[in-house]
């Protein structure tokens, strides 16, 4: 990471305020670094993925090109099932559950090649902005609570017992309970119980049309 960055030990330690050394002997004996320290380098450098940083898996930043400004086609055709599915906003708790009341052969879809994703769906409201916006298609991916692992500052869609919420997930107070936070800082963070939540979906990309 430090070579990535470009950056000396001593000015990573400056970075994180840690003591002069103490991250050069970790790295010199091989020894584990806190998991202070951890937290201070991620919060540091926010272009670093967590995941990456914690267990060694997949790239070490994150992949920022989520963001496809096109203008995609959307179709509705009853029996088609290629595209993807763009589910109403008020169905959504129901289709995460598998218990839609709606038919996804009858739903609009979106076209779009190299996309993937489970469903699309419109964002309605500002609590995310300026990263999402009222009227953007937000493409997620399914995930499941029973082998969760939360990517932190990643945008979820979130079932819960509150109703359907879009947020950015962060870790709680406790192991227990996770951070719900609005991009738009209006919007006071939600404090919120694992147990809580139903259903869950990440983000994987946001089509803005222009």
């Amino acid at each position: 990471f430090i070579q990535a960055k470009g950056m000396s030990i001593r000015a990573l330690e400056q970075t994180i305020g840690c003591s002069n050394g103490l991250l050069g002997r970790c790295i010199n004996k091989k020894t584990e670094i806190s998991s202070q320290w951890i937290s201070k380098i991620i919060e540091a450098f926010p272009d670093v993925s967590s995941e990456w940083f914690m267990t060694g898996k997949g790239a070490m930043f994150k992949d920022n090109s989520d963001e496809f400004r096109i203008n995609p086609t959307l179709q509705s055709q009853q029996n088609n099932r290629t595209g993807i599915p763009l589910i109403p906003f008020d169905a959504m708790a129901g289709y995460l559950s598998g218990e839609m009341s709606i038919n996804e052969d009858e739903c609009e879809r979106l076209y779009m090649p190299g996309l993937k994703a489970d469903f699309v769906i419109k964002i309605s409201g500002n609590s995310m902005e300026p990263r999402y916006y009222d009227g953007d298609y937000v493409a997620c991916e399914k995930a499941s609570l029973g082998d969760m692992f939360f990517e932190w500052d990643k945008a979820y869609v979130v079932d819960t017992e509150r109703g359907v919420l879009i947020k950015r997930v962060n870790p709680g107070a406790t192991d227990s309970e996770i951070l719900l936070e609005s991009d738009n800082k209006k919007y006071r963070p939600v404090s919120m119980p694992i147990k809580s939540i139903y259903h869950i979906a990440l983000v994987k990309g946001v089509v803005r049309i222009e």
